[in-house]
């Protein structure tokens, strides 16, 4: 059950469908790795100097010092980390600095960074070479995992990232129903293909860019937005471009926003429209496949999409991405069907171990019960001490993913989101970093929990949350 929190209580308003209850509930110390930190007294002065050296030095061989946009830091201020090393729920920069992560490199290390298994089987797998550019038995493998574990996936097609997916369900969705128009969702981050790039949220809302200079007119004409969580919206644009509509696309649970649940029955609603009106509904669970329960936010709501992407989790930490859906529909898939995508390194055996193993040790009773026990204790407590402390703030969360903002809320779309205070989740963060808990540095991105984080981790980081609330 999703919880949203407004003030110092947990409400538990949605209604929701899952199928978790499957699960024996139980804590296995296996889950986690027995690490213990104390956020006081892991350093007794706090230096980036290193840091600060190295990215000044990568402003002049990178576009603003990054390969990705958010981690220059530019929505929260203060100096940009360069890391060193991970190893279950902790990190350690270049300085020495040691931080009990909720970022989770955007998503992927859910049972914890830089896995024994995990590590073990890729070392084998290398023996053998890293990237065929041919079938390899382990795409099979990990293929039927996830057919067997997403309810709408009956055919997979891997890729290299959460983007590419998306650019190939788009071509998939528009190629099946012969339709070009689709709705996508305010705040909702598909990747940064063109035809997405509109009202994105993410790392376009951290820079205060509406859009992108460079995507032409053309490539989003055929892009409808509507708020998310808005029904009426969403039915007022299919009634304008009727038998137009090729798809409905959208996050099923908002990470790109910060954390946003969907209201009681709307993404039951928005399956009865599509169906109604000949669309395809499209579930982009990049972020929250095999993360909300084992099936992903549509085993997790009880709603089956007819496609849906993929990412993050399934390549254990290397670059991976997917989209699946019904067999008829995949089938328009080249070589299967005349609609081409292709990849060099697709499917390459290292990204399939790390996958199959992360996927195995997601399979191991109680683990989605642990994360959304740990992600509860979390949340609840930082909200508690950020009312304790006298500020506007809510958030919520769903297993191992979570958000909170700085606003009395509640928040159910973008525009109700960006009425967070910044400035002061700005100030939060930099206080955080001091006190050795690493948040994603943008207040529109949702944090995670994994199964390596201990409760005692998560005490520690409530209590030093609540230092710093108290302090700005």
């Amino acid at each position: 059950m999703a919880a949203t929190i407004n003030g110092v209580g947990v409400g538990l308003g949605l209604r929701f469908y899952s199928k978790l209850a499957k699960q024996v509930p139980s804590r296995s110390s296996s889950f986690r790795v027995n690490m213990a930190v104390s956020v006081g007294d892991q350093k007794k002065t706090y230096s980036l100097e290193k840091s600060e050296e190295a990215f000044n030095a990568a402003k002049n061989l990178m576009p603003g010092g990054v390969n990705s946009p958010v981690r220059a830091f530019k929505s929260v201020g203060g100096q940009p980390i360069v890391m060193d090393s991970v190893k279950g729920c902790y990190m350690w920069d270049i300085d020495g600095n040691k931080y009990i992560d909720y970022v989770g490199s955007w998503g992927p290390a859910i049972i914890g960074h830089a896995d024994d298994e995990v590590l073990a089987a890729l070392a084998e797998t290398m023996k053998k070479g890293t990237s065929f550019g041919a079938p390899c038995l382990l795409e099979n493998t990990l293929a039927e995992m996830v057919i067997s574990a997403v309810p709408s996936i009956e055919m997979v097609r891997f890729v290299n990232s959460g983007t590419e997916a998306c650019m190939g369900v788009l071509r998939l969705a528009r190629a099946f129903t012969g339709l070009e128009k689709i709705i996508k969702f305010e705040g909702c981050y598909h990747g940064h293909a063109d035809p997405f790039l509109v009202k994105a949220g993410s790392g376009v809302a951290t820079l205060g860019l509406p859009d992108s200079p460079g995507v032409p007119r053309a490539a989003t004409f055929e892009t409808l937005t509507a708020p998310f969580n808005d029904l009426a919206a969403v039915e007022k644009i299919f009634e304008s471009n009727k038998g137009e509509i090729a798809a409905v696309i959208l996050e099923p649970v908002v990470g790109n926003s910060g954390f946003i649940a969907p209201k009681p029955d709307f993404l039951e609603a928005l399956r009865r429209i599509t169906k109604e009106n000949g669309a395809l509904l499209v579930f982009d669970e990049v972020m929250t496949g095999f993360r909300l329960s084992y099936g992903g936010a549509q085993e997790y709501f009880g709603i089956t999409p007819d496609l849906t992407t993929l990412g993050k989790i399934i390549g254990g930490g290397l670059p991976v991405g997917a989209y699946g859906g019904r067999r008829e529909i995949m089938e328009m898939v080249a070589p299967a069907g005349p609609m081409y995508q292709a990849g060099t390194l697709s499917g390459n055996p290292l990204a399939m171990t790390a996958g199959i193993h992360t996927l195995k040790r997601l399979q191991s009773p109680g683990a989605y019960e642990y994360l959304n026990k740990i992600t509860g204790e979390l949340v609840e407590g930082i909200i508690n001490a950020g009312k304790k402390t006298g500020h506007a703030i809510c958030g919520g969360y769903i297993s191992g993913m979570f958000g909170f903002f700085f606003t009395e809320g509640p928040v159910y779309n973008f525009d109700d989101a960006k009425k967070s205070d910044t400035a002061k989740f700005a100030r939060f963060f930099r206080g955080m970093l001091e006190e050795g808990v690493y948040f994603a540095p943008s207040q529109f991105e949702a944090g995670f929990t994994s199964l390596a984080h201990s409760s005692e981790d998560i005490q520690n980081t409530i209590a030093a949350a609540e230092k710093v609330l108290r302090e700005i």
